[in-house]
């Protein structure tokens, strides 16, 4: 059975910072590209940050740019996302996601073959 399982949500405060893991298991993930979607209350789900199957490749949207980081370590099959500078707006929750088409360097949500299950991220102001 595969499953992406993440890892680190919880509650901060402006200003601070959390790091989210997500760890692969049932099969590898080395030749997919790997990111993070997010979804608040009342909004559609968007891409966060992606990183491509051999990790030279790192794309984030435009509003955590600077602030947030990808990193994948194909040996543990797992995908890390380090939050720093988290602002109210960055509340949501966070889905880590595999790509199904290999060697490519983007995660499109149309794409994805698997979803993680989500880890709630709250930052108070």
């Amino acid at each position: 059975q595969v499953q992406l399982v993440e890892s680190g949500g919880g509650l901060v405060q402006a200003g601070g910072s959390l790091k989210l893991s997500c760890a692969a298991s049932g099969r590898t993930f080395s030749r997919y590209a790997m990111g993070w979607f997010r979804q608040a209350p009342g909004k559609e789900r968007e891409f966060v940050a992606a990183i491509s199957w051999n990790g030279g490749s790192i794309s984030y949207v435009d509003s955590v740019k600077g602030r947030f980081t990808i990193s994948r370590d194909k040996s543990k099959n797992t995908v890390v996302l380090q939050m720093n500078s988290l602002k109210p707006e960055d509340t949501a929750v966070y889905y880590c996601a595999a790509d199904g088409r290999p060697y490519t360097n983007v995660v499109v949500s149309t794409s994805v073959a698997y979803w993680g299950q989500g880890t709630q991220v709250t930052v108070s102001s």
